[in-house]
């Protein structure tokens, strides 16, 4: 069950943007879709679909919300048109992390939306959206993986932020389980399959401490300690999840 002041924001969100647009559908993905939604930590992935491209006055909407209802900063939102989408390398005017860019609507997306096939407006995922195959979603795994991911680990700078640990084992743990099983997990359900991968214990407790429990500050040293274990946990397992 969606919370009550989520599903009020949604509801909100989806009002004000078919005042803007043509809007067709807008659907849910990522954690709110998937069961493993954490309420002021994890954000709302919605996509809306279009006839034709979202005009400006969509940014003013976003941040309208935002200023509004804080919560609403989490709210990203992809704008597909409905006439590319069967092409998942169309890059789609996107409102995220407090910015309005492009981006592609990936496989991982796309496959997420069939899963939950959950509509806040029009008709779901699977009525309209092509289906990713098997194929197409390992392709796009690896990739991420070799061309985005593995990059990174030449870098020393990024492993002492809290967003590159969590995600970047977080993500290999998903990326493991597609390839060998062709299935999608939570991030949640991530966090029990990183001991089969060899993760650094003390790293895995730390970001489910910092996802799942109380904030807390920390040391200077740990976080040093923490950025070496996770550059060379990443540089050392992705090789191997992709080969």
């Amino acid at each position: 069950m969606i919370d009550e002041a989520v599903q009020r924001l949604l509801d909100g969100f989806v009002t004000s943007i078919r005042e803007v647009a043509a809007v067709e559908a807008v659907w849910l993905h990522g954690s709110l879709a998937l069961g493993d939604f954490q309420l002021g930590r994890s954000n709302l992935d919605v996509v809306a679909v279009v006839s034709s491209p979202p005009p400006a006055a969509i940014e003013d909407v976003h941040r309208r919300l935002i200023r509004a209802a804080p919560l609403a900063a989490k709210l990203h939102c992809s704008y597909l048109v409905a006439a590319e989408l069967a092409d998942p390398a169309v890059r789609h005017a996107t409102f995220a992390q407090g910015r309005y860019f492009d981006r592609p609507v990936t496989p991982v997306t796309r496959r997420e939306l069939a899963l939950s096939n959950l509509s806040l407006f029009g008709p779901p995922p699977l009525s309209l959206l092509p289906a990713t195959s098997d194929a197409e979603l390992a392709a796009f795994v690896r990739r991420d993986l070799r061309d985005f991911w593995f990059p990174v680990t030449s870098k020393r700078t990024p492993w002492y932020a809290d967003i590159w640990v969590d995600l970047s084992l977080l993500t290999i743990a998903r990326a493991h389980v597609t390839l060998t099983t062709g299935e999608l997990i939570t991030k949640r359900a991530a966090l029990d399959v990183l001991p089969s991968l060899h993760a650094p214990a003390a790293v895995v407790s730390d970001i489910t401490r910092r996802r799942y429990g109380p904030s807390r500050r920390l040391a200077p040293w740990w976080r040093h300690r923490r950025a070496v274990l996770t550059r060379r946990f990443v540089s050392t397992t992705i090789p191997q999840v992709i080969s």
